[in-house]
């Protein structure tokens, strides 16, 4: 059995054989234990259950490096998949709740050793952390412009305290500053940028997902946060698509002072993107929605009393918008997730994720409760991917 690095963070389980046979013998659907490809992999011969025996403890070895979402059954084994790749050394493939601790915890990758004998199968599984390293400018600003630091350092700890030490959350910070300075220079360089420069700098991912819930004649619901560079990744990225210019639209909080609110309104109405006041525009909302238009809902900032409902955002309690959900309840509409993020090589991804489905209730504020909540996890799922690319600077947690 390969060993793991010297101070790897590891996890290590053993399974009888004979379990898994008696498991064989008297299950009739395996796969709630394994996936299709574990199942095909471990073949019908001698060796089936040795085989589905190493998979099950390499599963449970996977569930040992996070114990605290195991207990909670955050996750389960079968979260975890074991393949073999064209060499024959196992990989692994996680399920998406299973990603979402990973992103979490800042994992890279989880490597995997599997043996077995006669009577028993073992694995080990050991972390290859995710490394942040922030450049030169983005440490600087940091030090020398510590605008908002410590709300910066205070949001991060909320949400990585009890995973990240003080100096990679220092790293993280100074991380997310170099995004900051970037974000700004692609602002000021979009519209200097030619329609094919703008389509090779974006790549869009999944456009079928709003696209389908379109196509049937309805309205699209899409929700998103400030990620990535939100308005260069979404004024290029759905740009690309020209029928659906001027048919989509983002509810959008005015911005001080009113030049730059001007200047942004009209940046998005030449892109061919409408604007709409998050006040006073339900009925606007409705018709568009009516007429099978898109509305997107910028959603990762604090709401008033008035205007939100009080509901988790990474185990915390947050005042969140309750609009989406009472519109995508009255309207019977699932709510399509959208996030963005720059790649290493300075390019950009503009992601659509599947349909979130409505969740029905019979207390129509329970419905608007539950509905909001899976939002804000969608959201927490979508951060994690490139937490350096989000906007800690913003007071999320205002009831806290």
């Amino acid at each position: 059995m390969t060993q793991p690095p010297q101070g790897a963070r590891c996890g290590l389980d053993t399974v009888e054989i004979d379990r898994i046979e008696r498991l064989i013998k008297s299950t009739e659907n395996l796969s709630q234990f394994f996936s299709r490809t574990e199942l095909e992999e471990a073949g019908n011969g001698n060796g089936r259950a040795a085989s589905l025996a190493a998979r099950f403890a390499a599963k449970e070895a996977c569930c040992k490096l996070f114990p605290r979402e195991t207990a909670l059954q955050t996750i389960t084994p079968p979260d975890f998949s074991v393949k073999r790749d064209n060499y024959g050394a196992p990989q692994l493939e996680v399920s998406a709740a299973a990603q979402t601790v990973l992103d979490r915890y800042r994992v890279g990758a989880i490597r995997l050793s599997l043996t077995h004998t006669s009577t028993s199968a073992s694995a080990i599984a050991w972390v290859d952390p995710k490394r942040i390293e922030a450049p030169w400018y983005g440490k600087l600003f940091y030090h020398l412009f510590p605008f908002r630091r410590g709300l910066v350092l205070a949001n991060m700890r909320k949400v990585f305290g009890d995973v990240l030490g003080p100096e990679d959350l220092r790293q993280l910070a100074q991380a997310y500053y170099a995004h900051f300075v970037l974000f700004l220079f692609e602002c000021v360089r979009l519209p200097l940028m030619s329609r094919e420069q703008r389509k090779r700098w974006i790549r869009v991912e999944n456009m079928e997902a709003p696209l389908r819930v379109h196509d049937k004649g309805r309205g699209v619901l899409i929700l998103t946060g400030h990620f990535g560079n939100w308005e260069a990744a979404t004024v290029a990225g759905i740009g690309q698509y020209e029928k659906y210019r001027n048919r989509f639209h983002f509810v959008r909080r005015p911005l001080k002072p009113a030049l730059l609110n001007e200047f942004v309104t009209r940046r998005f109405e030449r892109a061919g993107f409408g604007s709409i006041a998050k006040r006073g525009s339900l009925d606007k909302i409705l018709d568009l929605l009516a007429k099978g238009d898109g509305i997107v809902f910028v959603f990762d900032q604090h709401a008033s009393n008035r205007d939100g409902v009080v509901v988790d955002f990474f185990g915390h309690p947050a005042a969140t918008f309750k609009s989406l959900a009472i519109i995508a309840l009255s309207m019977k509409l699932d709510v399509v997730p959208a996030s963005s993020w720059r790649e290493p090589d300075g390019t950009h991804v503009l992601r659509f994720e599947d349909p979130l489905p409505l969740i029905e209730h019979e207390d129509t504020d329970e419905a608007i409760r539950l509905n909001t909540r899976a939002y804000n996890a969608a959201l927490e799922r979508m951060l994690l991917r490139h937490p350096e690319q989000w906007i800690w600077m913003h007071r999320r947690w205002k009831v806290a």
